[in-house]
């Protein structure tokens, strides 16, 4: 260390990243990085630090320059990291390389890591499961697009053309109810309703509907699922059958086994998870259904962080 240089775990006791590393040392999941044998960056910074820096991106909702400018300047920022206070730190290119070079498959992993090491902890029991599904915006409008579509003789930009002449080609329209429209993708998630800890997250094109999304998310035997009127439908009973969990979506009202009072009881059950949608991403940043599915990998790992620090949950990986 430099004469001048310092450590800066005393600066940063009170700062929000020291009771996360104490209860998430991200660092322990770097070996499931393994086959990503040569480091990353012109320095030679290693995956603790792009991982740590993946983290912190997501946690900030910031930008590959914004990230490069609060590593330069934030104490908390460079400690997380575990750089000194004048250790020189990576320039805004070396984010998007990692990420990259991550991909998908891994940080689904990263993701799955968690949630496995929580239920080893009894943190996820696994009784009741709260499953829903939000829009993930690609562009607001696509006026562009439909008079491109127009000018080659199309009648409308529909999801059977929007592919020819949109820049995110994976991308659909969605509808939910009579009035929402979006161009994007539908994130779906399963929270275990005992922690809070979200379990499952799945990313399709905007036009599947809830009930088919179900399957990707649907859990172990066992529990039972909470959900609206889309998971009473027969793709997602169908799935819960096939795992062996029970359902508890809320029934149309022209369903002849509707009980309305069981169904008021039911969503004052899945009210307080409800909350969990206003905090994720609605926009993606990328293009693309595997790079949106990142993100929605990571929102996931990122809150399943903030919630594992909310409820005073002991070391995840201590020892590991």
């Amino acid at each position: 260390m430099a004469f001048l240089d310092m450590d800066l775990s005393d600066q940063v006791r009170q700062h929000k990243l020291y009771k996360i590393q104490q209860t998430v040392d991200l660092t322990s999941l770097v070996y499931r990085l393994k086959d990503l044998e040569h480091e990353v960056g012109r320095h030679g910074y290693g995956l603790d630090v792009g991982l740590k820096s993946l983290f912190l991106q997501f946690f900030y909702d910031l930008s590959d320059r914004e990230m490069e400018d609060r590593l330069r300047y934030d104490l908390g920022f460079k400690w997380f990291r575990g750089f000194t206070a004048f250790e020189q730190t990576p320039d805004h290119s070396y984010f998007g390389r990692f990420r990259e070079r991550v991909g998908t498959k891994r940080i689904g992993k990263l993701f799955k890591a968690i949630v496995n090491k929580a239920k080893e902890k009894h943190l996820i029991r696994g009784v009741f499961h709260f499953v829903d599904a939000t829009s993930i915006i690609s562009k607001n409008t696509t006026w562009a697009e439909r008079d491109r579509a127009i000018k080659q003789g199309e009648e409308a930009l529909n999801n059977r053309n929007v592919k020819k002449y949109s820049a995110d080609p994976q991308a659909r329209f969605g509808c939910k109810g009579k009035s929402k429209f979006w161009f994007g993708y539908k994130g779906h998630i399963g929270v275990d309703m005992g922690s809070g800890l979200i379990e499952s997250a799945a990313l399709t094109p905007a036009n599947i509907s809830d009930q088919a999304g179900f399957k990707h998310i649907c859990p172990r035997v066992g529990e039972m699922v909470f959900g609206d009127k889309a998971y009473c439908l027969k793709p997602a009973q169908i799935a819960m059958a096939i795992r062996g969990a029970f359902s508890g979506a809320i029934l149309k009202h022209n369903m002849i086994d509707k009980n309305k009072d069981l169904d008021r009881w039911r969503s004052s059950v899945r009210a307080p998870f409800e909350g969990i949608f206003s905090k994720c991403k609605k926009r993606a940043r990328y293009r693309g259904q595997a790079k949106v599915q990142f993100q929605f990998f990571v929102d996931a790992i990122v809150h399943n962080v903030k919630r594992l620090v909310t409820i005073n949950a002991p070391p995840l990986f201590q020892g590991a």
